[in-house]
Order: structure tokens, then C-alpha cells, then sequence
């Protein structure tokens, strides 16, 4: 009796969650099995058949039950006899069995679960009143796909030997979009995404937050991807992070804190065909400073109209000669010598800063001697500063000149005259780009000849055709040591050319858009503006990168018009706006309203530092994107330094390639090179994965910070924050400019708002104007 009993309470409740595909009866010592005794139906199981029954017969003279299942009139197996004690026992069993089987239907029934996961129960008062209530539900949804190959190559190529003509390898994609919503009664929320086909990793996040009640002091925890936006616009906070939020009520004041930090990530590097594709995402004050000079005003002022009608370059200017010469800071002693430079020297009428000591000779094209009279002067009236030593006092001993060193000219003792090599020239648009940036102490100057229908023009002194050392050379300034925006001399340095960290990269992969975040309306990131008479307008074709079609008709294709030279250098990975100030005045040209002018165009782009512009972020909302290929070779780079040793991972299909053997790895350059000639002849796609810790400057980063509101009443509110960013080196040796910090900002803020009814009347009472706002 007693081991039937237990039986049949372990048979209850395994058939109650369908474990169980028959049914086992203790009868004596003897255990049947009879598969369709009991309603098995749904899950794992199959239903049980339509003309399956099982009927009871009970024999008064020998006071038992018989048992006898039955397909239609057919008796299938032998009879369950029991006596009236067991009969019962059973009896009450299969209906403890029926009525938690009929309760498991209704949870997975109630549940909303794509997967029909049960909920679960914990009992207690103490978990509903940590949780605020006793149900776990989980609910997943999304999907997976496995999509599996076998390549095999062959190449018939008698370099190679026999055994690496053909390759044979297996090609495996795996996609994975799964997103899991997980709740601990009402308080306690998992949320987090996992998408394969993601281009960034930041778009897979994950979050665990804890949500209190309205009169609960704990408001708020939140660990994951967080953020902390403020009200206060001197200190904004920060949309993205991963760490941990907490958000307390004590009464009218409500407490914000956050940790959060970032150490490394991790990026992938893919090469198909002997092309490396990469990604890039540019914002516009990106743009790549103290590199990109015009030569003079001239040809800043015409650079707009000479590339107004492309493929074709309408200027009459081409330079033939030209010396660059910058701030001696190697201890060079070959091609260095002593410069006088002049910011007004050439310039045409309407770009002479210093009227005082020059005159306009009213030339229209830059000239030491048709332009304006300073060259004249200087060489006649001053000829003293030919000796380095002697400008400072020759020039100061002028009463009422007001020509200062730093501003209206520089002297330079052994400057460097630059290789070609050092920099890139154009000819017909008048600019050179240097390859090394300069620093905001070094000088930079030029000489250079340049022929208009066949007369020469030349601005400042040629090695070949002007003094003799000592004696020092005069030359055009192009940056002086005071390089302010209060300086002509600061629209010569172009802001139109972006640096997209690419080597060797082709026009045939080069894929570039310009798009637009409007976080105000839709907040979403699109590749027009939505206002204006520009509206719907592909931006790109707006700001004159797309009037050609791919054999440079003049016919718009919806893709950016790739000119060697022009708008795009292969060789080192720009992309250069046909427009000088393309987010700036040139955009402005493009609305007629000048309350859209504020809100869309980016002035202190171009007329303000970086470090100014940078103070209106809700201006700086264009962004270059796309994906460019470049060729790469046997060498691979990561576009990555210092990397750990030993995270670098490389596959060439779904083979791991092993180290020193099939490929060397540079960690601190960060490049891998192919050695196995086998891989590199088989055109199988080569994918290296790595931990990279050089974003962000090879710093750690760290922000803890405090926020509190303190609400006097529903329109009143007072509040305080102070944060701390702290940036911590992975290693002792730092380069310069990547120094470790740790700053502390702390402000506070009010905001006061309400009502006023009697703006509304008093706006009323002004003729065929009637208002329908409420003013507050």
C-alpha cells in the first residue's frame, strides 16, 4: 500500500508536466505499463487517438475492478484488477493527476511568450515585497539561421605547388537576433538584444533595472548600458555608458549617482580579395586642422567657383615652382635658412590686413610687385632685415607702424625647407597639405611662381633667385606663432578636408554619405534636411559632392563624385569638399530663411577654434559615413596600436591560421602579415579579430558623479551635480597630449516655469491676432 501510494503521488505529478509518454501501475508486486491509460496529449506527446477508451467493470462477487483498454471492440493488452481499496486510491490519484495538468494549460495558455514559457511562482511575502510580486517571466524572441557550404578552389597555377592548387574549405554563417525581456514582479526588469548583423557593437546592449514605487526611497537601479542626461546646459551629462545608475527620493529631493567605465573593445578587420574594408564615421568638426594651408587669399576666394562645375577645374593658375619652409625642430643643417615672413606680402586689394605699411598696387592677381607695395618696401626702405638679428629693432624704431612680430610678420633663424616628399601641392587650386600637422608654436611660409596665359607671377623669394646666406629670404606667412581667428591669415588654413585613416584606397569600394542626426523631430539620423527649400535633398548632392554619374557625365547618380585630387586622394585617405565652409557659409547660400540658417548651419566651424566650435554641440549633428576597400597585400593593418599580445585571432575561411607560421603579428604597429603565400594565391577571406586598447587615447576611462533635484513645487526646481572623469594609462610610457586626468566639474541648476495668463489676453487684444496657447 505504501509503495503505491508514493508511486502514484510521483506518477501525479510527472504526468501533470507531460514527463511521462505511459502510464505505470503498481498491481501486487508487479508494475504494468499500458501507454494510453491516461490522457497523454500535447508537448512531446501525440494525442491520444479518437477511438481509444478504457472501461471499468466491477465484480460485486469478488469485490474488484477490472480494468480493459479497448481500440473500438478490440481489447488491447491484459485487464488492470484491482480491489476496492486500490481502485480508489487510484482513482483519487488520476484526478490530482487531471486538475494540476488542467492548471499547467492555463499558465502556458495566459502566457504572451513567443516561446509559451510558463510563468513562474515564488511563494513568500518577503520576495512580493522585495520585488513587488511573486512572478518571474521570461520572453525571448527572435530567430537563428545556420547556413553551411563546402568551397573549393582551384587555381592552375604552375607557380605554386601541386598540393596548393586546390583548397578545400568549409563555409559556415551564423545568424543570431534574439532579444530577452526578463521581469521579477513589477520591479525587477532584464532587457537585452543580441544581433549578429549589428554594425556596431554598441547596438547589442543589455540592461538589469530595478524600479521602485512612488513612495519607495529606492527609485531606481539600473546596471548595463546607462546614461546620465542633466537639465543643465553647461553640464550635459552623457548619453552612453556602461555601469551602474542609482536613483534615491528622500521626500522632495531625488538623488542621481553613476559608475560607469570603458576599457578596451573589440574589432574585427576583414580582407576579401586582396582589399581591406573598413568603416568610417566622421563628424563635422572632424575635419583635419594645421595641415591643409592656401598659398594665399586669391586663391581662397576663387576656390568655390573653380570647383563649381566638376569634373572640370575652371582656374587660369598653374604653379611651377614653390618652397615650403617651417620651424627648424629636427637640428637639421642642410636646406635651412634664415626667413622673414609677411602676412600681407602678394595680397590683392580687399585682403591687406596692415594698410599702414602697405598699399594695394591694384593687380588682380597675387604678385610681390603688381599686388601691393610691401615687397618694394621692404626690400628698399628695409633692406636692414635681411639681417635676422636687426628685424625686430628695424621695425619697432617706425613710429606709428604698430607691425608686430607673432601678427604682421615672423623671423625664423635656420628654417627647414620641406622635401617634396613632405608635402602635396595643387597646382590649379593654389594649396599644399602637409604630412605632418603643425604644432601651435611652429611657422609656416612659402615662395612660389605660378604662370596666367603665359605671364609669370611670383609671390615672395625663391632659394634660386634670392639672396645669398646669410642673408635672410622674404617669404609669404601662411601660420605664425599667433594663429587666432582674429587673423586673415586663419581662413588660408582649409577646414574642408577629412581624414578617414585610410592607406591606398580604391574608387571602386569607396561608399560615402553625408547624413544629418535630427534629434529634435524623429531622432533619427538621415541623409537630407527636412526643411527649406533643400528639403528632401540628398545632402551630398547639397553640398556639391554628387553632379556626376560614374563616367563623369553631368548627371546626378545618388553617389558621391570620386575625383582624384579633387574631392577624394587615394593615397592617403581624404575626402575633400568641393566647397570651403561646406557646413557653414556655403549651407547658409542654400536657405532663404534665416531662422533655418541658425538652426542647420555650423559658423563656428570655421570662424572660432575647435575648442569654441565644439561648445554648441546641438550644431554638430553632420556626419560623413561609409566603407572604403584599400589594398593591403601580404600586410594587414589593424588600425590599432599596442596591441595585447595574444588577442590577435586570424582565419582564412573557417581554417585558424597559427602564428610564426602562416602569419607574424606587429602588436605595437598594429599589423598582421600573411607568410603563407598558399592563403594569399587562394583569394579565401581573411578575417583577424583583435582587443583593441587604443581607443579613446590608450586610456581607461572612468566617470562617478552626483546629481540632485530638490522640487519646492511642480514649477520650481532646484538642482546640483558634480562629476569626475578619470583617465588612467594602461601602460607607464604616455605620449604626448594622452597625459592621464582627472577632472572634477560641479554646477547647479533651477529651472522655473509656469502660467501667464495675462501675456495670453494682453497678445489678444493685438489686431487679427488671436491666441490658441496657453503662454507660459
Amino acid at each position: 500500500m505504501n509503495k503505491l501510494f508514493y508511486y502514484n503521488i510521483l506518477f501525479s505529478l510527472f504526468t501533470s508536466i507531460g514527463l511521462y509518454a505511459q502510464s505505470d501501475i503498481l498491481v501486487g508486486d508487479t508494475i504494468l505499463s499500458y501507454p494510453f491509460l491516461n490522457d497523454q496529449s500535447g508537448g512531446l506527446f501525440l494525442n491520444t487517438p479518437s477511438n481509444f477508451q478504457d472501461t471499468i467493470i466491477y465484480d460485486a462477487k469478488l469485490n474488484q475492478y477490472f480494468i480493459q483498454d479497448k481500440i473500438g471492440r478490440l481489447d488491447v493488452g491484459f485487464p488492470i484488477i484491482m480491489d476496492f481499496e486500490d481502485f480508489q486510491l487510484f482513482n483519487s490519484n488520476k484526478s490530482i493527476s487531471n486538475y494540476w495538468k488542467t492548471r499547467s494549460n492555463e499558465k502556458v495558455k495566459s502566457n504572451n511568450s513567443s516561446f509559451g514559457l510558463p510563468r513562474l511562482y515564488v511563494p513568500g511575502k518577503a520576495f512580493d515585497k522585495i520585488f513587488g510580486g511573486n512572478a518571474v517571466d521570461i520572453r525571448p524572441q527572435g530567430s537563428s539561421e545556420l547556413i553551411f557550404g563546402v568551397k573549393i578552389n582551384k587555381l592552375e597555377n604552375p607557380a605554386l605547388p601541386e598540393e596548393q592548387r586546390k583548397t578545400t574549405s568549409f563555409d559556415f554563417q551564423e545568424k543570431i537576433q534574439m532579444n530577452v525581456i526578463g521581469k521579477i514582479g513589477d520591479k525587477l526588469k532584464l532587457t537585452t538584444n543580441f544581433n549578429t548583423e549589428s554594425t556596431f557593437d554598441f547596438e547589442n546592449q543589455m540592461k538589469l533595472e530595478y524600479t521602485g514605487y512612488e513612495d519607495d526611497i529606492i527609485k531606481k537601479i539600473e546596471v548595463g548600458n546607462v546614461s546620465l542626461p542633466l537639465n543643465g546646459t553647461l553640464i550635459t551629462g552623457s548619453q552612453s555608458l556602461f555601469g551602474l545608475k542609482t536613483q534615491l527620493q528622500f521626500g522632495r529631493t531625488t538623488i542621481t549617482g553613476i559608475l560607469s567605465q570603458q576599457k578596451s573593445t573589440t574589432s574585427e578587420v576583414e580582407v576579401t580579395g586582396g582589399a581591406q574594408t573598413s568603416e568610417f564615421d566622421i563628424y563635422a568638426d572632424q575635419y583635419e586642422s594645421n595641415k591643409h594651408y592656401f598659398l594665399c587669399h586669391y586663391f581662397k576666394d576663387n576656390y568655390d567657383e573653380a570647383l563649381s562645375n566638376l569634373p572640370f577645374v575652371n582656374s587660369v593658375v598653374n604653379i611651377t615652382n614653390i618652397e615650403v619652409w617651417v620651424t627648424n625642430k629636427t637640428g637639421a643643417t642642410v636646406d635651412t635658412r634664415n626667413i622673414v615672413s609677411f602676412l600681407d606680402l602678394g595680397e590683392t586689394t580687399g585682403n591687406i590686413y596692415n594698410t599702414f605699411f602697405t598699399n594695394s598696387l591694384g593687380g588682380n592677381f597675387p604678385d610681390n610687385l603688381q599686388a601691393n607695395d610691401m615687397f618694394e618696401s621692404l626690400t628698399n626702405q628695409f633692406s636692414g632685415i635681411r639681417d635676422i638679428n636687426e628685424v625686430n629693432n628695424i621695425f619697432s624704431s617706425v613710429t606709428g607702424l604698430n607691425f608686430l612680430n607673432g601678427q604682421d610678420y615672423e623671423k625664423l633663424e635656420r628654417a627647414r625647407k620641406l622635401s617634396e616628399s613632405e608635402y602635396t601641392l595643387n597646382s590649379q587650386l593654389g594649396y599644399i597639405s602637409l604630412n605632418q600637422a603643425l604644432n601651435n608654436d611652429e611657422v609656416l611660409a612659402v615662395a612660389f611662381q605660378y604662370t596666367v596665359g603665359g605671364q609669370t607671377f611670383q609671390v615672395g623669394e625663391l632659394t634660386s633667385t634670392g639672396p645669398n646666406a646669410p642673408d635672410a629670404l622674404i617669404l609669404k606667412l601662411l601660420k605664425g606663432t599667433n594663429f587666432s581667428p582674429n587673423l586673415p591669415n586663419w581662413d588660408l588654413m582649409m577646414k574642408n578636408i577629412y581624414a578617414l585613416g585610410a592607406y591606398q584606397m580604391s574608387r571602386d569600394g569607396f561608399i560615402l554619405d553625408v547624413i544629418y542626426e535630427n534629434t529634435e523631430e524623429s531622432g533619427a539620423a538621415t541623409n537630407y534636411i527636412g526643411e527649406g527649400d533643400i528639403e528632401g535633398v540628398p545632402l551630398i548632392k547639397v553640398l556639391n559632392l554628387d553632379n556626376l554619374n560614374q563616367q563623369l557625365d553631368n548627371q546626378s547618380d545618388g553617389v558621391f563624385d570620386f575625383i582624384e585630387n579633387i574631392t577624394a586622394r587615394s593615397s592617403s585617405g581624404r575626402v575633400i569638399f568641393p566647397v570651403r565652409e561646406p557646413f557653414g557659409s556655403y549651407l547658409a547660400n542654400q536657405f532663404n530663411d534665416p531662422v533655418l540658417v541658425d538652426k542647420y548651419c555650423y559658423m563656428a566651424l570655421y570662424d572660432s577654434t575647435i575648442t569654441i566650435a565644439q561648445q554648441y554641440p546641438e550644431l554638430n549633428k553632420f556626419r560623413l559615413t561609409g566603407s572604403y576597400q584599400s589594398s593591403s597585400g601580404s600586410e594587414i593593418r589593424l588600425n590599432a596600436m599596442n596591441v595585447p599580445e595574444g588577442s590577435v585571432t586570424v582565419t582564412a575561411g573557417s581554417q585558424k591560421l597559427v602564428e610564426n607560421q602562416d602569419y607574424t603579428v606587429d602588436y605595437m604597429l598594429g599589423r598582421v602579415t600573411i607568410i603563407n603565400e598558399g592563403i594569399l594565391s587562394s583569394g579565401i577571406p581573411i578575417k583577424i579579430s583583435l582587443e583593441n586598447n587604443s581607443m579613446f587615447g590608450i586610456q581607461n576611462k572612468t566617470l562617478v558623479g552626483i546629481h540632485a533635484d530638490y522640487e519646492i513645487n511642480e514649477d520650481f526646481l532646484l538642482g546640483a551635480t558634480i562629476l569626475n572623469l578619470t583617465e588612467r594609462p594602461y601602460t607607464q610610457k604616455i605620449n604626448t597630449g594622452e597625459e592621464p586626468i582627472s577632472n572634477t566639474i560641479w554646477g547647479i541648476d533651477g529651472n522655473y516655469q509656469t502660467e501667464t495668463p495675462w501675456l495670453t489676453r494682453l497678445v489678444d487684444k493685438i489686431p487679427f491676432i488671436e491666441t490658441k496657447e496657453k503662454s507660459r
